[in-house]
């Protein structure tokens, strides 16, 4: 199937007396070309007999496309299906039997006035033939279309463990609509989220649970068993109130028992939040807190709820499982320090990962992505700071280590530039972590520098490799990423009351940030920078709020610009409360909300923003254009159309790098 979407369209609009943005040439555009491209391969899945790869890869500007390659032939990857990516998005596949495969996609539509997002999962032949719906109808026509078509929770891998002669059934979520058919007296009245048992070949469903008016996930163990239920609370106007209260069934046993109550405050989780059942071991595995940060628990699901801790950190946060295997057994768990390390429980796959080490040593970064059913090929990632990683196939019986793609083959025999965690002191004192990105030969001082803090703010920059500094890096630029109070991964005290209710500290550690750059000679004072892209872009505009003369110039990728207005983008959504919440009411809408303080900014400002961003809406950064304008600022609004917050075209990526480059060394004065 082709999804066929509108064409591409970018509007730069000059505000303010800035000036057109010069076009690039000569290093500066192969450079914007090499680091805008996408990457090649998003996605790797591996069949359950082992003898076929799905990959899901970048097609031209915002495209994705699945290919298939068969490993008993001549493993040439071919396109079956492809998305253009406006808005439609192809966004992942696994096989459900060795032949075929079941394909998420979302898409954006406008019901009501509101620009909606809805998803959808079809399933299709590994040749391409045969492509089905695989969602349940969720609502007749007087109800009007369901926005999401459920989700996979359970592939039936011991059903499946045939090929093609068995299996090919999988769990999935459906949410049952009110069925208010007219005329009819069989009409259900059952609404509610519930499960199915859907046979991706002739679509034969059958009811597995009732669907429940306020269930909101289901978790199974692995197995075909659901064995959790979460139940969101909410008001009766359909308000969610942050509050999920899970129930657990006992083994062989239909009745629901109480296991815990998550409530979210101020962006904080409390209480066991149940991720994975083990049916062997009769656990749910699941993160709560202890002594102030996330750590992992193990609860037992035979009516005791004896509880168990199995990881913690006194530093940060543990805060993802790993998993192996089509049953998606918990083998592990991870955690963010310096860098991300991993604590592997199961024995045997603790070997085996440390084989993988010696086998990859420049490639520290390793993981497995998926596995065929007998567990003995596996789909592993690999890469580094200095390398964006590249996807390989091992087969563990005849201990063959394959490469299948690299990630982003522009990038291929470029010397890229080594990112050293750090860690500076703010003006209180509190050692704030970072990431430094040098350019690579250079002598770390005296250079154009950019603080880049992170999205979120529920969130926290990583050692990796990431594009976006890695580009200014290549372009000669220092580039430092602090994970400031106000981040994710370092428990609830340096979270504080988020990135927005905490501005002042949040952006106090930033323009730290800039002010340690200078200190330590690395940036030139007059030519500091800082870039930021949504909560980064909110930080970046902030900062010269807080302190007008620390940065000479200002870049903003689809950014919070006005509290009040990102209060209101969500006023008719269900979790308004939340949000309403999150951002909270006081001096601090003004005094945090850039739009409202323009008269402070002195540095000239380049926007970025796509119109169909769902999760800052364009009418910021065009707020934050009028606001500036009006106040005699330099500003430049570049406006991309038909693309979602993460201006996910590889196109428009380069022509981003390409303007943000030429717009900095004009206002650093830099030559070249």
């Amino acid at each position: 199937m082709r999804i066929v979407l509108g064409g591409v369209a970018v509007l730069a609009l000059a505000i303010g007396g800035a000036g057109a943005l010069r076009a690039q040439t000569g290093a500066g555009a192969v450079d914007a070309r090499a680091f805008g491209a996408r990457e090649d391969v998003r996605q790797v899945s591996i069949s359950p007999d082992g003898k076929r790869l799905a990959m899901v890869r970048a097609a031209a500007g915002a495209g994705t496309a699945l290919y298939v390659a068969d490993l008993t032939g001549d493993a040439t990857p071919r396109p079956i299906l492809t998305s253009s990516g406006r808005p439609d998005q192809l966004t992942g596949c696994s096989w459900s039997t060795a032949t075929r495969l079941v394909c998420n996609i979302s898409t954006l539509m406008t019901t009501n006035g509101m620009r909606l997002g809805y998803s959808r999962v079809l399933t299709l032949n590994a040749d391409g033939s045969d492509m089905k719906p695989l969602s349940g109808e969720t609502r007749d026509r007087i109800d009007g279309f369901g926005q999401f078509g459920g989700g996979i929770i359970d592939f039936l891998a011991d059903d499946a463990a045939g090929g093609d002669a068995k299996g090919g059934s999988v769990l999935m979520t459906r949410d049952y609509g009110a069925q208010m058919t007219t005329g009819s007296i069989t009409a259900s009245t059952a609404s509610g989220l519930g499960v199915e048992r859907v046979d991706t070949t002739t679509l034969r469903r059958q009811q597995v649970e009732r669907p429940s008016g306020r269930a909101s996930e289901y978790i199974t163990d692995g197995h075909g068993t659901v064995r959790i239920m979460g139940i969101t609370a909410a008001s009766d106007s359909g308000m969610l109130r942050g509050r999920t209260t899970y129930m657990y069934r006992k083994a062989g046993d239909r009745s629901w028992q109480p296991l815990s109550v998550v409530s979210d405050d101020g962006g904080v989780s409390r209480g066991f939040d149940p991720y994975a059942v083990d049916r062997d071991a009769n656990v749910a595995y699941g993160f709560d807190d202890h002594g102030g940060r996330q750590a992992l628990y193990r609860v037992a699901l035979d009516g005791s709820l004896k509880r168990e801790l199995v990881l913690d950190r006194p530093d940060v946060d543990v805060d993802s499982l790993i998993r192996i295997g089509r049953q998606q057994r918990v083998v592990g768990a991870s955690f963010a320090t310096d860098r991300r390390e991993r604590v592997i429980f199961d024995p045997a796959l603790k070997a085996l990962a440390a084989s993988l080490g010696r086998a990859l040593p420049k490639q520290p970064i390793v993981s497995i992505v998926d596995a065929s059913a007998d567990e003995q090929k596996l789909v592993l990632f690999a890469g580094s700071d200095v390398d964006p990683g590249s996807f390989y196939l091992f087969d563990r019986t005849a201990k063959k280590l394959s490469p299948i793609l690299s990630v982003r083959p522009p990038l291929g025999g470029r010397t890229l530039a080594s990112v050293k965690p750090i860690s500076f002191k703010a003006a209180d004192g509190t050692m704030i972590p970072a990431y430094l990105t040098l350019p690579a030969g250079s002598s770390g001082k005296g250079l154009p520098a950019i603080v880049l803090p992170h999205g979120g703010p529920g969130d926290r920059d990583e050692w990796g490799f990431d594009w976006l500094p890695q580009f200014f890096a290549a372009r000669g630029y220092a580039v430092l990423q602090p994970n400031f109070r106000g981040s994710t991964g370092y428990g609830a005290a340096w979270f504080q009351k988020n990135g927005f209710q905490s501005w002042r500290t949040a952006i106090g550690d930033v323009n730290d940030a800039g002010r340690y750059l200078v200190s330590q000679g690395i940036a030139a004072p007059d030519k500091l920078a800082i870039v930021g892209w949504s909560y980064g872009g909110y930080a970046a505009l902030q900062s010269a709020v807080l302190d007008p003369a620390l940065f000479k110039a200002i870049v903003a990728i689809a950014p919070v610009t006005d509290l009040e207005t990102l209060r209101g983008e969500h006023r008719n959504f269900t979790n308004f409360e939340l949000v309403d919440g999150f951002i909270g009411h006081g001096a601090h809408i003004r005094d945090g909300s850039p739009a409202q303080n323009v008269d402070r900014i002195a540095a000239p400002v380049l926007l970025f923003h796509g119109d169909l961003d769902q999760n800052v809406g364009i009418g910021e950064s065009r707020l934050m254009a009028s606001k500036l304008r009006g106040a005699g600022k330099p500003v430049t609004f570049v406006e991309y159309k038909g693309l979602t917050h993460q201006l996910d075209d590889s196109d428009v990526r380069t022509d981003m790098l390409g303007k943000s480059d030429a717009f900095l060394r004009t206002a650093l004065h830099i030559d070249g």
